[in-house]
C-alpha cells in the first residue's frame, strides 16, 4: 500500500510540473537578429489554449495545443503582411523554462526551424 501512495504522489508531482498556465517571454535568434514573443497559456487537463504576441505578427491565437508529459505542442495562426501564417511549435518543459522549436506549418520554409527559449514571467 505504501508503494502505491508513493507512486500516486510521484505522478501528482510530475503532472503539476507540466502546468504552464500563465505568461511567458520567449527569445530567439532569427535570420535578421534577435526576436521576442510573449505567450499566455491556459491549460485544461492536457489541452493548451491562449494567445501569443510579437512585434512581427501582432497577436496570434494558440490552437491545437496539448501537453504530454514534459512536451508541449501547439499551432499559432497570425498575419505576416497580408498573408495568414500558421506556425507549428513543439517544446520541452523544464521547470520555469521551455525550449521551443517553431516552423511554418506545411509551408515551403525550407525546413528551417527557429529555436526559442521561454521563461515564466
Amino acid at each position: 500500500m505504501k508503494w502505491l501512495l508513493a507512486l500516486c504522489a510521484a505522478f501528482a508531482i510530475t503532472a503539476a510540473a507540466a502546468d504552464i498556465s500563465g505568461n511567458w517571454k520567449a527569445t530567439a535568434e532569427g535570420p535578421n537578429g534577435a526576436m521576442e514573443r510573449t505567450f499566455t497559456f491556459k491549460v485544461d487537463g492536457n489541452k493548451v489554449t491562449g494567445e501569443s504576441t510579437s512585434s512581427m505578427m501582432g497577436k496570434s491565437a494558440i490552437s491545437d495545443g496539448k501537453i504530454e508529459g514534459d512536451t508541449v505542442s501547439f499551432v499559432l495562426t497570425g498575419k505576416f503582411g497580408d498573408q495568414e501564417v500558421k506556425l507549428n511549435y513543439k517544446g520541452k518543459i523544464s521547470g520555469n523554462e521551455i525550449k521551443f522549436s517553431s516552423e511554418i506549418a506545411g509551408g515551403d520554409g525550407g525546413g528551417q526551424a527557429i529555436q526559442w527559449t521561454a521563461k515564466k514571467m
